[in-house]
């Protein structure tokens, strides 16, 4: 595929690459210089059901009550001097 670099700097992203990266419009790009001179095009936005897998499946479920409990005192640590 080829893309074609106007006066102003800008090239159009062909449709295949934008589906296989699954960009949207307003999506941000990352553009990774390898230290063999190619260049790699990553989006820079990652959909929040990507990070899920980030962070250890709790060891339980919390009630909302739990929950309402540790927010109340965390918040309530801060607000201490």
């Amino acid at each position: 595929m080829e893309a074609t670099l106007t006066s102003k700097g800008q090239i159009t992203i062909p449709k295949a690459v934008r589906d296989s990266l699954r960009l949207h419009v307003g999506d941000r790009l990352e553009f990774l210089v390898d230290p063999d001179g190619s260049v790699r095009m990553v989006p820079a936005t990652r959909p929040v059901t990507d990070l899920k897998a980030l962070l250890p499946r709790p060891a339980r479920a919390l009630s909302l009550e739990e929950i309402d409990a540790a927010i109340a005192e965390r918040g309530a640590r801060k607000k201490r001097p």
